[in-house]
């Protein structure tokens, strides 16, 4: 599975950005998807995480509310829309896919994660 994120930028606090990431190489029906974000020197946090279906949907408590993700199966894409962005939101945001064909969970973990984005960069300034 190849998976190519996009969206980041440079924005205001207060704005919105909408990440995408795209899958290839194996059907998204078949993948839990989440995302993650780094920022130097810091591990990899848990930001979102969105079952199969779509019908579960994990945040973290830094972003609940603001973050929505959501996934088109037929465009085999997920999509992270970031409203009210922070400065404290300024990281290297990362997708990444877990296949589970047969289950309907959300993950949280990085470690569960079969495969992994490049990243994209969003840079929120005050």
């Amino acid at each position: 599975v190849q998976l190519q994120a996009s969206g980041g930028g440079l924005v205001q606090a207060g704005d919105s950005l909408r990440l995408s990431c795209a899958a290839s190489g194996r059907a998204l029906r078949d993948l839990v998807m989440g995302w993650f974000r780094q920022v130097p020197g810091k591990e990899r946090e848990f930001v979102a995480s969105i079952s199969r279906s779509g019908v579960n949907r994990d945040y973290s408590e830094s972003v609940k509310g603001r973050f929505t993700q959501s996934r088109d199966n037929a465009k085999n894409t997920v999509y992270l829309q970031m409203n009210s962005l922070k400065p404290e939101d300024t990281a290297v945001y990362y997708c990444a896919a877990a296949w589970r064909p047969h289950s309907n969970v959300v993950l949280t973990t990085t470690g569960v994660y079969d495969y992994w984005g490049q990243g994209t960069l969003v840079t929120v300034s005050s």
